[in-house]
């Protein structure tokens, strides 16, 4: 039996290479000049973190800054609340809230395939424990194709990993995004 996960991770990759298919027609360089981006972003937590919490869901600004062709500085702001399952003890059910803050650099392998990764901080916006700032990497690849002269649409997968000193929170992150 496939797991929730994996038939929404197998849809995404449908859908990238369905619209890779499309994208090849298109003409020009994949990123002519600068562009702010809002995003809508769906996590999946890996690992441990998999454990306490079913999935997350939030928004994101983003920013690229083409340096050639092919390759762009991007920096991104977001904003993640990751839903729980329900504890043992107490009844509890996990919640918490991150504002990651990431910068990195996106390359595009193809017309309008890239690679991307970023670094940065990730803020929990919790009280007691759960409280702190996270070390963070994101290696991912994605699709953005033209809308018209100025303006184009993102599908991005990553994997995100946060390290900080109570442990690490890691998950499989999806990005759907309108850049102008």
């Amino acid at each position: 039996m496939i797991s929730r996960l994996n038939k929404l991770l197998i849809g995404f990759v449908v859908l990238l290479a369905g619209l890779g298919g499309k994208v090849n027609a298109q003409t020009g360089v994949p990123l002519a000049s600068p562009q702010i981006g809002l995003g809508v972003d769906v996590a999946f937590p890996t690992g441990s973190f998999g454990d306490v919490a079913n999935y997350g869901i939030g928004g994101s600004l983003f920013y690229q800054h083409p340096l050639s062709q092919r390759l762009s500085i991007t920096g991104n702001v977001g904003f993640l609340r990751f839903h729980g399952k329900q504890a043992v003890l107490m009844n509890i059910k996990y919640r918490e809230g991150f504002v990651p803050i990431k910068a990195g650099l996106k390359y595009f392998i193809a017309e309008n395939i890239y690679a991307a990764a970023e670094t940065g901080v990730s803020i929990s916006t919790a009280d007691g424990n759960g409280t702190g700032t996270a070390f963070v990497y994101v290696p991912g690849a994605g699709l953005m194709f033209p809308v018209n002269g100025s303006s184009s649409v993102e599908l991005g997968v990553r994997y995100e990993n946060w390290a900080r000193s109570g442990g690490t929170h890691s998950f499989i992150g999806l990005r759907a995004g309108y850049n102008f």
